[in-house]
């Protein structure tokens, strides 16, 4: 079933939630639901509906929507300070980008256009200071510093006004960062005053949303699965709001609730871009590499082969997406299904960034020393060591030490029979990696452990995919390589385990040889175990190179 066709039954879904708008009652907006926003401004009475809108936009990161929505209540009260903070708002995304010279100068003109009107209460000014602290027209201010200024100022406002919901979650958010990644404390910070925010408010979007992202780590994801319901249910109207929930999902191993969250993701972000409301576009496809993810997860080959091809239809979408976005995906689908004569067709485009090039690279690498094309292997590792710069160039707080490249040296000595290289690298690729969905990479302890099974060391190899299960529960290849792993070391009773698992999580119609050689596993053992004659079935080869077509 192509993409384009399954989204339609979400997007009916995703119409028929609700025929009430829980934070306004505009005529307009009779079918929008946001979550619950009550941020009371002195501005007229008239706009404070369309204020409280505006915010649970910013908080599901509907940014344009936002913005648009704050230039309108400007219009309509030209002594309300709050909207041209809200403007200015709506140019600061603090997980997303960083605003380039240009937007830090348009969001301190906001920020003076506030700061020039009369403002009537504390509370409001302690927001419109903490936005000027971040846009403050001064060139020696770098990242970090500005961000730690906001939230300072934030943390200040947050103090002063304790009932005040928006504030906690406007600090916690400062909190959460690239930039903090080395400060677990302040993680955990944000983590804390979001689940007390959260108790006390479950319907705020602020709350909902940011408490997703506080917990989306292999350690923290548990505490998130709560709020991972409760966001697409309080938000549907936001097609960011249905997403967010799939960080958690991911972590957890939930597939199929996965599956459902970006189905309904990208149907909302696809209708709102062919709407005219914004260019959502960057939406759809971030839901989409987490639903070709979890497809993959499942075994699903064949749904996931329909994302992959379904990028260039996505509405609003330009050919730089179209090339590093696809790209991206298509090396992630020959990775994950190990169709390496396919990683052949990869190519990066001209104006792909230096990200989807080393994916590409980094796919061919590793698929061409299975394939034994050394001299070709070699080629895409210097290529990868070539996008690697370009990329630190680009951004010099990168790590000097990356998993994608370590892991192709890894693959190359291997091929070259330099084994114990081989693994040394690899080692040193899971000391370097942070895997993530959005990383758009393999666990590196899972590379290990098919590493270690191609050179016959199946006990070291079986810890590493244990270690991989733990990072990141219920992988395909990973609960497969801990089965084989199990199976020939003579763990028969954790073999059953980790093949169950698998049967258990994958779509039953898989035509994939992993999931077949595990059903007659089970099937043999069960027939061994009921003292009937055992079935002689030998293991799936790990060094196979070929697939079932589906």
């Amino acid at each position: 079933m192509e993409l384009r066709r399954s989204l339609l039954l979400p997007t009916v879904i995703f119409l028929c939630f609700s025929a009430q708008w829980q934070i306004g009652n505009s005529s307009s907006a009779k079918l929008e639901r946001l979550g619950t926003v009550s941020f009371r401004v002195s501005c007229s009475a008239a706009v404070q509906p369309e204020f409280d809108r505006a915010v649970a936009l910013l908080h599901s990161f509907q940014y344009a929507t936002a913005g648009s929505s704050f230039a309108e209540i400007a219009q309509k009260d030209r002594q309300c300070a709050m909207a041209y903070w809200g403007e200015a708002m709506s140019l600061f995304h603090p997980l997303f980008d960083w605003p380039d010279k240009a937007t830090l100068k348009k969001g301190n003109a906001y920020v003076d256009q506030a700061a020039k009107m009369r403002v009537t209460t504390d509370r409001e000014r302690a927001y419109i200071r903490a936005a000027a602290v971040f846009y403050r027209d001064d060139p020696k201010l770098d990242r970090v510093a500005r961000l730690n200024a906001y939230s300072s100022a934030m943390a200040d406002a947050y103090r002063r006004y304790p009932e005040d919901g928006d504030a906690a979650s406007f600090y916690a958010l400062s909190l959460l960062p690239w930039y903090r990644d080395d400060q677990p404390q302040a993680r955990l910070k944000a983590l804390s005053i979001l689940k007390a925010l959260f108790a006390r408010e479950p319907n705020n979007p602020g709350a909902v949303h940011y408490l997703i992202h506080a917990a989306d780590s292999p350690e923290l994801a548990p505490q998130g699965l709560e709020a991972a319901r409760r966001y697409a249910e309080i938000a549907p109207s936001s097609a960011h709001a249905l997403h967010m929930p799939a960080h958690i999902f991911s972590r957890l191993g939930l597939w199929q609730d996965s599956i459902d969250s970006n189905l309904a993701s990208a149907a909302a972000a696809a209708d709102a871009t062919k709407s005219n409301l914004d260019n959502e576009s960057e939406y759809q496809l971030h839901a989409m590499h987490y639903l070709l993810y979890a497809y993959l997860q499942r075994a699903s080959d064949i749904d996931a082969r329909h994302v992959v091809e379904d990028v260039r239809n996505v509405p609003g979408i330009d050919d730089v997406d179209i090339a590093s976005d696809g790209n991206l995906m298509k090396a992630i689908y020959i990775m994950e299904t190990k169709r390496w004569d396919d990683a052949a067709q990869l190519a990066p485009a001209g104006d792909a960034d230096p990200f989807s090039k080393m994916r590409i690279h980094w796919a061919r690498t590793i698929a061409e020393c299975h394939l034994g094309k050394t001299d070709d292997a070699r080629k895409d590792v210097e290529h990868l060591h070539e996008d690697f710069s370009t990329l630190r160039e680009r951004n010099p707080s990168a790590f000097p030490n990356n998993a994608l490249v370590l892991e192709g040296e890894a693959w190359l000595a291997h091929a070259r029979g330099n084994n114990d290289e081989a693994v040394d690298k690899m080692r040193a690729a899971i000391k370097a990696d942070v895997f993530s969905v959005d990383d758009e990479s393999l666990p590196a302890y899972e590379l290990l452990g098919d590493l270690l099974l191609e050179l016959h060391q199946p006990a070291p190899a079986l810890e590493a995919y244990e270690a991989a299960l733990k990072e990141a529960p219920n992988r395909f290849n990973s609960l497969h390589g801990a089965g084989l792993a199990a199976e020939l070391t003579g763990s028969q009773q954790k073999a059953m385990s980790y093949y169950a698992n698998l049967v258990k999580i994958a779509d039953p119609r898989t035509s994939r040889a992993e999931f077949l050689a595990a059903k007659v596993f089970l099937q043999n053992n069960k027939t061994s175990q009921n003292g009937q004659q055992q079935l002689l079935v030998p293991p799936i080869d790990p060094t196979i190179t070929q697939r079932t077509p589906e």
